[in-house]
């Protein structure tokens, strides 16, 4: 009896745009929701200031209904958001919660906390952080943005 390997057929480009549209919306649908919960309900999209990097990222930027603008980012990564003064593109809100990651895996680690779930999500913290500025220092993802 010989093995069966799953091998998946090609995708057409079609269904590659197909696959891209879903998983776009599906970030979009996450950071909007990670804001709802935060008491922040965006009513605008400020598309020329998003990045997608599937799978790993996307960066999006946000206006409430007051014209107050956020950053948030979802992906492969925590979803999480900030207010659009903690960074000036897209390349830098990346840096900027790569580090805030960073502080906050420190805090988690310097309260001499022994719970496993505590210290497992401070360490993904650390891993994600470190992602995050890679993705942050690779100039061929940014030709137009200098860092």
């Amino acid at each position: 009896m010989s093995e069966n390997k799953h091998v998946e057929p090609e995708l057409t480009e079609e269904q590659k745009q197909q696959r891209l549209v879903q998983w776009q919306r599906q970030h979009l649908q996450n950071a909007q929701k990670f804001l709802a919960e935060k008491g922040i309900i965006t009513t605008k999209v400020v598309e020329k200031e998003c990045r997608l990097l599937p799978p790993a990222i996307a960066i999006w930027k946000f206006k409430d209904q007051k014209g107050k603008g956020y950053w948030a980012i979802s992906g492969q990564m925590p979803t999480d958001a900030t207010e659009e003064s903690a960074a000036s593109n897209p390349r830098d809100v990346l840096r900027y919660f790569s580090f805030q990651w960073q502080i906050k895996a420190d805090g988690i680690m310097a309260s001499g906390v022994r719970d496993k779930t505590q210290l497992d999500f401070a360490n993904l913290l650390v891993n994600r952080a470190h992602a995050l500025y890679d993705l942050y220092e690779s100039d061929k993802l940014w030709p137009s943005e200098a860092s």
